[in-house]
């Protein structure tokens, strides 16, 4: 009996099913989820912005809210913890997280009342310093955790404790108060400018924000570097086989994070007149919720400094309103607990719908 061909088997013809045609969304849902979750700062900056206009209280017809005054305190108030932010998201934008930012602040403050009052170092002197001192601290913690391969939770946790031991064993552990003048024991009157505005309108701090916030934006948008923190934020090994200098970028952020944090130590020392190795403290907290708000990913590899900007500016907003409105400090606390996990839970939702 023959076997049968296992050609003729194989050219035998096959019936070939119907194509399906994908099925598609209409495009126009996909664009508006899209611009709804890219933008979810700006929206929610705007929300709060029209609720705190509808529930502001009313003085002689206007509303108290919207006050020249209470603005530029708005800004100025939200000056110090958005410039942390800002340093805060390219740590996050690799995966990390920084908790020493407020005690380096108090550190900065520490330094800059310490340098001008007992030491009788000019305003120059005493920048350049601060500012090396808080991006030092920065770069070892990044060296730490580049190197070490320890989690920068607990290195920057370590860190938040001996910034603070610096401080105050800087200090004596009391507040140093800062008295300007041209004698001893007296700092540069041009230092209190920092507690100034232009014009009488906007803040200098508010300004020193806008220009660094503009700053990093510019640089998240048009660098090499920039590419290089994403790329080790949504998958470092990839960055590394792709020669991305993983533990130089890693460095410099944190380094980044550090000389911002001390930078908005002299402005918080110039605001209050003082340095107190107390100064900061929870602030890291804040700055952390800012960048929540702004959009960026906790997991890194996703955000934008535009959305951390709006994220500060929405926290500001949220603390004046409630203020305003005497709501109780512990409820201002739930209230704030409750956007930031309101923004943390549409993170998790975009990936589902978008």
């Amino acid at each position: 009996m023959n076997s049968p061909n296992p050609t003729s088997v194989a050219e035998a013809p096959r019936e070939t099913p119907p194509r399906r045609r994908p099925i598609r969304l209409p495009r126009d849902r996909h664009a508006i989820v899209d611009s709804f979750f890219r933008f979810q700062s700006l929206f929610g900056l705007a929300a709060v912005f029209v609720i705190a206009i509808a529930v502001s209280p009313v003085r002689n017809g206007e509303s108290v809210f919207l006050s020249s005054g209470n603005l530029a305190n708005i800004v100025r108030a939200v000056s110090e913890i958005g410039i942390i932010a800002v340093g805060m998201t390219f740590v996050i934008l690799i995966g990390g997280i920084d908790l020493s930012v407020g005690a380096v602040l108090g550190l900065a403050a520490v330094g800059s009342a310490t340098l001008m009052v007992d030491s009788g170092l000019g305003i120059l002197p005493t920048v350049l310093i601060v500012l090396l001192i808080g991006t030092a601290f920065g770069a070892t913690q990044g060296a730490i955790v580049a190197r070490l391969g320890i989690q920068s939770f607990i290195v920057t946790l370590a860190g938040l404790q001996a910034a603070r031991g610096i401080a105050r064993m800087w200090s004596g552990g009391l507040g140093i108060p800062i008295a300007y003048g041209d004698g001893p024991q007296e700092a540069p009157e041009a230092f209190s400018t920092l507690s100034g505005s232009i014009n009488g309108i906007l803040p200098v701090p508010a300004l020193l924000f806008l220009a660094i916030g503009v700053g990093a934006l510019l640089v998240l948008r048009t660098t090499a570097f920039a590419r290089h923190v994403y790329a080790i934020g949504g998958n470092e090994k990839a960055a590394r086989l792709s020669g991305v200098p993983v533990r130089r970028v890693r460095i410099t952020v944190f380094a980044i994070a550090g000389l911002l944090a001390a930078l908005a130590g002299i402005i918080h020392a110039g605001q209050l007149n003082q340095g107190s190795p107390n100064d900061g403290a929870g602030y890291e907290l804040d700055a952390i919720a800012a960048v929540v708000i702004g959009g960026t990913s906790l997991a890194g590899g996703s955000g934008s400094m535009g959305g951390t900007i709006a994220g500060a500016l929405l926290l500001g907003i949220l603390n004046n309103i409630l203020a305003l409105n005497n709501i109780d400090a512990n409820v201002q606390l739930v209230v704030k607990g409750l956007v930031i996990v309101a923004a943390a839970a549409l993170q998790k939702l975009r990936p589902r719908i978008a």
